[in-house]
């Protein structure tokens, strides 16, 4: 090919490609701000009561807004005299300890799997009703990392026993 030819191939190629482009002109990067993220909002402080035999939110004199700190609050409002019409059904109950799920242990290098059920281990004689299981439950699921809590029975003089595993909408 000759060296005239070859420059009116390129020429032709390179026009060609200009008409070919998609239309849209390039234009610069813009900033528009950071990228959309979730943010899930802390459990509030506040706890579940009782009032005319329903659920009702109370605001709970607390330091921090840890499922651990509000669970206290709930339990420690069944040892005091409630006033305006509030109760418990909690009466006779204690909170021993809580254990949740979101960063599983491993067992012979396999790391279990991560669950969102948060263990609420209590003591205490009697029945536990609906209405309590129902304090507790709502009053740990402000956190919206726990999907479901189970409610654990400690027993001095035989081993625990489960109440069941609950989410508050089924309860109220």
């Amino acid at each position: 090919m000759r060296p005239r030819t070859l420059l009116t191939a390129a020429a032709l190629c390179a026009t060609l490609a200009g008409l070919s482009a998609c239309g849209i002109s390039p234009t610069d990067v813009e900033d528009r701000g950071a990228a959309p993220t979730i943010h899930v909002p802390p459990p509030s402080k506040t706890i579940f009561l009782i009032r005319n035999g329903e659920l009702t939110k109370e605001p709970a004199d607390v330091g921090n807004n840890t499922v651990g700190s509000l669970l206290g609050a709930l339990f420690a409002a069944s040892t005091e005299p409630l006033t305006d019409g509030r109760d418990t059904a909690l009466r006779g109950f204690a909170l021993v300890r809580i254990k949740d799920s979101l960063n599983p242990i491993t067992r012979d290098e396999v790391q279990l799997p991560r669950t969102s059920t948060l263990t609420v281990y209590i003591k205490g004689e009697g029945t536990l009703s609906k209405l309590g299981k129902a304090q507790i439950v709502c009053t740990a699921q402000q956190d919206a990392a726990f999907e479901e809590v189970k409610i654990v029975r400690e027993n001095d003089d035989r081993p625990p026993t489960s109440e069941g595993r609950y989410i508050c909408g089924d309860l109220k």
